[in-house]
C-alpha cells in the first residue's frame, strides 16, 4: 500500500483526536474511493453523450435563468 500525507487545519485535527476510536485513514480511503467512483461514472456517461460544449453551455445558461426566476419568485413571496 502507498502512503499519502494529508494536511488538515489544527481545529479539525483537534476534533479528530476527540474520536480516537475512528480509523481516519479508512474514512479518507472510503471518501476518495466514493469520489473516484462518481467521477468515473460521470466520465462513462459523458463518453456516450452527443452534446457539444455549446449545447452544455446553453443548457447551463437555461438552468441558471430558471433557478434565478424561482429564487426571485420565492423571495417575493417571502418578502425578502
Amino acid at each position: 500500500m502507498v502512503s499519502l500525507t494529508l494536511c488538515v487545519p489544527a481545529d479539525l485535527k483537534r476534533r479528530m483526536d476527540l474520536h480516537a476510536e475512528i480509523k481516519w485513514s479508512e474514512v479518507v480511503r472510503s471518501v476518495i474511493a466514493q469520489q473516484l467512483d462518481a467521477l468515473e461514472e460521470a466520465n462513462r456517461i459523458a463518453s456516450r453523450s452527443m452534446l457539444t460544449e455549446r449545447d452544455v453551455a446553453e443548457l447551463a445558461e437555461s438552468v441558471d435563468a430558471g433557478m434565478a426566476r424561482r429564487w426571485r419568485a420565492a423571495c417575493r413571496e417571502a418578502g425578502c
